[in-house]
């Protein structure tokens, strides 16, 4: 096994593979710039090295001289940044490090998602009907013909990147320009590439991607699916697993066809593969994320399967330890994600520093975060700062769990969107299973009836009137006994 690894990431999910290299005896090198300095996972490695490129944690080059001048031998690149950069990963190999994740094959054949698309749809998968070509951002005359002979609703997707960053729903031709033009720039700032292609939407549906897990030898297994249909901006803010509207025939048939899809494409290591269902229960593959997913949490509640040790061993060669008969589902697990940000003034991030932080416990309670009391929460990355993960028997039981859990949870200092993800999980069509993708255009707290504030502003201006006449001034009787005035007098 690895002696040493670099994490090329920050935040939670560096805290997240911290603790497993320590479980496996491995020591840890952890990265940060001057907004990162206190986070928590520069205070958990056994080594931290600061970042002096104004790319930050995204310059393989300062990356892997770190990693060089450390004597780490692999890199575990986390989500985001360089998980999905080809160039990266064929760096590190030129370097003599070992890359923490699939072949860069794999990366490169899933980064081309027309290609991707078409060789599933060609081994005999239902795909969405999609566009032929990619377009750069700003043809917005050929975008719009390919959009008309799809027909609305439809959805620009980044060639570069999965879904949120550069991921636009667009239902009507007049609303075509703004969205691209929001794709197109959100392509280009995270992925440095504004190309995009277009696909049908599928609504409403269901957005339900399933765990597997390879390694070198060829074995293959799934870890059973997870459902992320709650969304906002492309950006999922609840999973949970198994996901509650599925029938055991719709379950089985999705993980053989997860199998399938990613012994096609040679998977190994932490991969996910993604579909869609629609109204009727029809199944679409839309993408395999050739990493790990920041929900890979509810997965390990309800498998009992540590994901990141699993990507460090099959790194390192090892086989798999377990084979698909050994994975044993249990019960359900929910995550939310924490956000510094604030759903009631139209989600404006709320960086700064965090004065109390109480978070949960009790049985089978889990949050992954980088924060503490005291921590500062930068502008300059993604506003997720903790993720709430929890497990029961069964639904309802983690239901309500998590219920008590966000209660318990306690932050001052900055705005989160705990009120949202609250309203969200109170909400009869989420108790009831019955929610889809289209849950976000009616998320609860996402707007305040004027109503509502009026109401708001008289009880705070109620209030403010009852606090200023309780206080009545008084004359301390010390100042009327002359004290202070002999005490100015002067000595005669």
């Amino acid at each position: 096994m690895f002696k040493k690894i670099l994490i090329a990431n920050r935040g939670e999910i560096a805290v997240r593979i911290i603790r497993t290299c320590r479980d496996l005896g491995i020591a840890s090198v952890a990265l940060y710039d001057e907004t990162d300095a206190g986070s928590l996972h520069v205070r958990l490695a056994d080594e931290c090295v600061p970042l002096t490129s104004s790319l930050g944690y995204v310059d393989q080059d300062e990356v892997i001289a770190i990693a060089r001048k450390t004597g780490a031998e692999a890199i575990h690149p986390g989500y985001g940044f360089l998980s999905e950069q080809p160039a990266f990963m064929r760096a590190c190999e030129a370097a003599g490090l070992v890359f923490v994740g699939p072949p860069v094959e794999l990366v490169e054949l899933v980064k081309n998602k027309i290609a991707m698309l078409d060789r599933v749809a060609e081994a005999g998968f239902a795909t969405p009907p999609h566009s032929s070509v990619a377009f750069d951002a700003t043809d917005l005359d050929a975008i719009s013909a390919e959009a008309a002979r799809l027909g609305y609703p439809v959805i620009i997707k980044s060639c570069s990147g999965g879904r949120g960053h550069g991921t636009r729903v667009v239902r009507a031709p007049e609303l075509l320009a703004e969205a691209l033009r929001q794709a197109g720039a959100g392509s280009k700032a995270v992925f440095r590439d504004q190309r995009v292609y277009l696909e049908a939407a599928i609504l409403p549906s269901h957005y339900v991607e399933v765990q597997v897990l390879g390694d070198r030898q060829g074995h293959l297994i799934h870890l059973g699916e997870r459902d992320s249909s709650i969304q906002r901006n492309n950006q999922k803010i609840i999973t949970e697993s198994p996901a509650p509207y599925l029938t055991p025939a719709q379950r089985e048939g999705i993980w053989g066809q997860a199998l399938q899809i990613a012994r096609l494409f040679g998977c190994y290591s932490a991969c996910s593969v993604e579909f869609v269902l629609d109204r009727d229960g029809r199944t679409y593959f839309t993408e395999i994320k050739p990493r790990i997913q920041v929900e890979h949490s509810v997965t390990e509640m309800v498998a009992s399967v540590d994901i990141v040790r699993a990507q460090l061993r099959t790194a390192w060669g090892d086989p798999l330890t377990i084979g698909q008969g050994d994975v044993l589902l249990r019960g359900s697990a929910m995550q939310c994600r924490i956000r510094a940000e604030d759903p009631l003034n139209n989600f404006l991030p709320s960086p700064g520093t965090i004065g109390l932080l109480r978070q949960p416990g009790g049985p089978n309670v889990r949050v992954d975060t980088y924060a503490y009391s005291g921590c500062d929460i930068p502008l300059r990355y993604e506003p997720m700062f903790a993720k709430l993960i929890v497990w029961g028997r069964d639904r309802a039981d983690c239901l309500n769990r998590m219920r008590r859990a966000i209660e318990e949870t306690f932050i001052t200092g900055i705005q989160t969107n705990l009120p949202l993800v609250q309203s969200i999980f109170n909400d009869p069509h989420f108790e009831q299973g019955t929610y889809t993708t289209e849950f976000r255009r009616s998320l609860p707290g996402a707007s305040t009836d004027p109503a509502e504030l009026r109401d708001l502003a008289v009880i705070a201006a109620v209030t403010q009137a009852l606090r200023a006449g309780a206080a009545q001034p008084t004359m301390p009787v010390r100042l009327g006994s002359g004290w202070h005035r002999s005490s100015r007098r002067l000595p005669s």
